[in-house]
């Protein structure tokens, strides 16, 4: 085990969340009570196991043999933003007994299977593999790489994706995989108004059968209760309002970041800062950088909040950064994404180029959504969606500084 953030080292989930509230760290929570207990019982499973393949020389010849009398369950824990999904993850990953393990954000997993079908359909094209279906030899690889695949923040919009699922996770589970994923949303609402629902749907019924449901159904959303009181709209830009931002996303990502990719048509958006569905970003790494709409959309798609500091004054002279910061608000707005952001004033006065110039009409519209965007009732609604309700205190964080 390894120490890490002050923690001991410890054996158990239980273990490890008993330490961290006598820490002070977390608050005891019913709800993630019952979800530490069904980890470590999953965790004792997957250790028998490894144990039972490595009790004699036979073991691994006939463990395929005994797959499905020895098959276990995984789980899905679904909830709100904020009731401790990620946390209690990054504890069982780190002491699951395994060490073909694999944590992976489930767009990222589904952009590798896209790229390991597309190999496979040009090694076939070349004669070089004889398999015309590519969904069991990609199968059979992941299962190679990993038996144990975790994935946070597990969702479904992509219809290529949808239509895939049933039968890749029905080769996955047949090879042994054990899934673990934790979701905002239910089995049965995933792809909810997705086009073709009806060929998913046997996905979510494999997913039952193949890892308990269980949900993290917490009254409280601790992250919301910290950032309630904080401006999600802070100017003027200085050393108040970076204190202020950081307060915010120590909030949301719970001292846990990571750099992370998104792949996009053949190239990739490099994401510094990121946590779960948080994402932090500078006004220039956006805006000066040569990005466009499709960008902005697998942001969005990606993120429910989104973090962009130190946006200065804009006119003429920017013309391009400009554009791309109207179009990244419109595309925030657009998906009802919560935004926090520090800027040089407040949006009427944040274009001071030239009226009558077609960037000063549109930037019109980009200060009124920046409005409403700070607004309890774009607040609550955002909560509604993608989290529990608010604290009264919300108000004082949609008025600004």
């Amino acid at each position: 085990m390894h120490l890490r953030d002050g923690l001991e080292p410890h054996a158990t989930v239980r273990q490890r969340y008993d330490h961290m509230v006598a820490g002070g760290a977390v608050a005891r929570d019913a709800a993630q009570e019952r979800v530490v207990e069904r980890l470590d019982r999953l965790i004792r499973e997957l250790g028998e196991k490894r144990v039972a393949r490595k009790s004699s020389a036979l073991g691994w010849l006939f463990a395929k043999r005994r797959e499905k009398q020895a098959a276990i369950r995984g789980l899905y824990v679904h909830g709100g933003v904020g009731r401790g999904k990620t946390m209690l993850m990054d504890m069982f990953f780190e002491l699951v007994p395994a060490k073909r393990k694999r944590r992976v954000h489930f767009n990222d997993f589904m952009a590798d299977v896209h790229d390991r079908i597309q190999k496979h359909r040009a090694a076939r094209k070349a004669g070089a593999v004889k398999e015309d279906d590519p969904i069991p030899p990609v199968a059979r690889q992941l299962a190679e790489e990993a038996w144990v695949l975790c994935f946070d923040e597990f969702s479904v919009t992509d219809i290529a994706d949808a239509m895939i699922l049933s039968r890749l996770f029905s080769a996955l589970f047949a090879n042994g995989v054990v899934l673990v994923a934790t979701s905002n949303v239910a089995p049965r609402d995933l792809y909810r108004d997705g086009l073709n629902r009806q060929l998913f749907l046997p996905f979510v019924d494999l997913l039952a059968r193949n890892a308990e449901i269980v949900a993290l159904d917490s009254e409280t959303d601790y992250r919301q209760e910290k950032i309630a009181r904080i401006p999600v709209y802070l100017t003027p830009d200085d050393e108040a309002a970076t204190r202020a931002m950081d307060e915010a996303w120590a909030a949301i990502s719970q001292g846990r970041e990571n750099s992370q990719e998104i792949a996009l048509k053949g190239r990739t958006i490099t994401v510094r800062r990121a946590s779960g569905r948080a994402a932090r970003f500078s006004f220039s790494e956006l805006c000066d950088a040569p990005l466009g709409a499709r960008d902005f959309l697998a942001l969005a798609e990606r993120y429910d909040t989104i973090f962009v500091e130190h946006v200065p004054i804009l006119d003429q002279t920017r013309r391009n950064a400009t554009k791309r910061f109207i179009l990244l608000i419109d595309t925030l707005y657009d998906r009802k994404k919560r935004l926090f952001m520090s800027a040089a004033a407040m949006p009427d006065n944040l274009y001071a180029g030239r009226a009558g110039v077609v960037e000063a009409f549109e930037f019109d519209r980009t200060a009124s959504r920046l409005m409403e965007m700070q607004s309890k009732d774009w607040l609550d609604g955002w909560v509604g969606r993608f989290g529990n309700a608010p604290s009264r205190d919300v108000e004082a964080a949609a008025s600004g500084p």
